[in-house]
């Protein structure tokens, strides 16, 4: 009964072994794409970032600081992250959107008299800024998650193949052995008992008249 319950612990840990490998690996996959995704993001917000502020640096030359703040406060708040989660083999990935408020965006306040083109501009720039620094700010938080999550699958795969599945087989071959030597112990005491009364049969054989 106990080999037949180790035995059954040995499939189980063998079966959830190959599906935690399984899993690491796919996290890996998923981890070293996002990776990748971030590189080419950071060098995509640090370009857009300086178009940007060349914009702004243009748009203050051709007006007065105060009047690009002054147009710049006038710009209603028109931009919110909407946020939903999606499962990564477990992983509760987030997933960013900007979102614009339609009447804010239909809003042109800061189109005065004293703006020109290059205030546009700036705003545009500013704008696509803040667009991939949502998307990088998803792809880093992303990083991290699966980062965790690989870090304790591995350590559950470190575990399985380290210390329980070689436990489980050290009990798994004692049993064995300890049954085929009562098996051997077994089959000696047959054949002492069978020689026994193979002399006990010539000897009263032998007895009669």
């Amino acid at each position: 009964m106990e080999l037949l319950e180790i035995n059954k612990k040995v499939g189980l840990a063998v079966k959830g072994h190959k599906l935690l490998k399984e899993k690491r690996d796919t996290l890996m996959t998923e981890f070293l794409g996002v990776i990748k995704e971030a590189k080419g993001l950071r060098s995509e917000v640090i370009e857009s970032m300086n178009k940007a502020y060349s914009d702004l640096i243009a748009a203050e030359a051709v007006m007065s600081s105060s009047d690009v703040q002054s147009i710049a406060n006038s710009i209603p708040e028109s931009k919110r992250v909407d946020i939903t989660l999606k499962n990564v083999m477990g992983v509760r990935i987030p997933q960013m959107n900007l979102e614009s408020s339609q009447e804010a965006a239909a809003s042109w306040e800061y189109r005065t008299p004293m703006s020109t083109a290059k205030i546009d501009d700036s705003v545009e720039s500013f704008n696509a800024v803040l667009e991939k620094l949502v998307k990088l700010v998803e792809v880093e938080e992303t990083i991290l998650r699966l980062g965790e999550e690989i870090k304790k699958t591995k350590r559950r795969v470190n575990s399985l193949e380290h210390r329980m599945i070689p436990r489980l087989e050290a009990t798994q071959f004692y049993i064995n052995m300890r049954l085929e030597e009562m098996e051997r112990e077994n089959f000696s005491s047959l054949k002492a008992v069978k020689r026994k009364k193979e002399r006990e049969r010539k000897q009263h054989g032998s007895c009669m008249p």
